[in-house]
């Protein structure tokens, strides 16, 4: 997530929902050069196939990286 925080899903995903929350930054700024956070999102696909007519099938796995910026900010409010 950028700031040394690792979330790691497990099947296919989970839509978005309020109530299960999200990651929650620390600090409001970061220390890196631009005050954003880095981080990177990685899937990984394992599929296994089969053609039975031709008596052939296998396995492999697939991997894609992407990397993000977030930009993080504070606003305190006084009523």
């Amino acid at each position: 997530m950028g700031d040394g925080t690792t979330v790691t899903c497990h099947g296919p995903g989970t839509p978005y929902a309020k109530s299960r929350g999200g990651h929650l930054y620390e600090r409001p700024f970061s220390e890196q050069p631009g005050g954003r956070f880095k981080g990177t999102a990685t899937a990984h696909w394992t599929v296994t196939w089969t053609a039975p007519a031709l008596g052939d099938g296998g396995q492999f796995t697939e991997t894609r990286a992407t990397g993000f910026t977030a930009d993080v900010r504070e606003v305190q409010v006084l009523n």
